[in-house]
């Protein structure tokens, strides 16, 4: 049971840093870099602020004790949608093997934070 609670906080403990603390930080810090990684891409300036809204809110829903098991469903769902579709963004638009495998990467810690945290605490919604 200490394994997967140990499993589970270093995953979550690493999305946080990815799809939180980064992206809100780059907002904060530097703005002008908001739209560096979606605007290549083809999506709109505002993508961007929408991307990092819902992945900090993600993150907090993921990593909040007290959260309701429905509602971290629903953001590890939200994530995971947001990485697939970053994948196919970049081997649709760019094609640079780095930017397709690093949400593929980030993907799977999310997946490992998924099991191990209904491993250790029972997060299926049942």
């Amino acid at each position: 049971m200490k394994k997967n609670k140990l499993i589970f906080w270093i995953a979550t403990a690493i999305l946080i840093i990815w799809e939180g603390i980064m992206p809100l930080g780059t907002l904060l810090f530097a703005p002008q870099y908001v739209n560096a990684g979606t605007k290549p891409l083809g999506y709109p300036d505002y993508f961007a602020y929408a991307l990092i809204i819902c992945k900090v809110l993600g993150v907090i829903a993921i990593s909040y004790p007290k959260t309701p098991s429905k509602l971290k469903e629903w953001a590890y769902a939200g994530l995971t949608f947001n990485l697939i579709f970053a994948f196919i963004s970049h081997a649709m638009v760019d094609k640079n093997i780095g930017f397709m495998l690093l949400p593929l990467v980030i993907l799977a810690i999310l997946i490992i934070s998924y099991v191990y945290g209904n491993k250790a605490y029972g997060l299926v919604v049942k």
